[in-house]
């Protein structure tokens, strides 16, 4: 009896946490589902749709430049969130300064 209990507990809590970790892809969601992602909120959610209008979003710095308000930083937050577009994340070399060069390993001397 106590095993089928936690079994069942241990299937709820998982299905929640899928349901929260899904991916919502930008071009396709409706006011309701941008509103679910963390860090997006009603008026975010009505400007994300209204630029959506003009056309699809074709990549992250896209997204960027059409939507008041969502910047390197918020954009890798909505991404962590679970934000898609077109099907991608942003990567975490976009959230790295630019203008840094790499640095070059010394070779050892002889």
């Amino acid at each position: 009896m106590f095993k089928r209990l936690l079994l069942s507990v241990v299937f709820c809590m998982s299905a929640i946490g899928a349901a929260f970790a899904a991916d919502i892809e930008i071009n396709k969601a409706d006011l309701a589902s941008l509103d679910g992602v963390k860090g997006i909120g009603p008026s975010l959610a009505k400007n994300i749709i209204e630029e959506r209008k003009k056309g699809d979003f074709k990549d992250w710095s896209d997204f960027e430049k059409r939507v008041k308000g969502v910047k390197e930083k918020r954009a890798l937050r909505l991404s962590d969130a679970g934000l898609r577009i077109n099907g991608q994340a942003v990567g975490k070399s976009a959230a790295a300064p630019a203008g840094k060069p790499a640095k070059k390993d010394d070779p050892k001397k002889s």
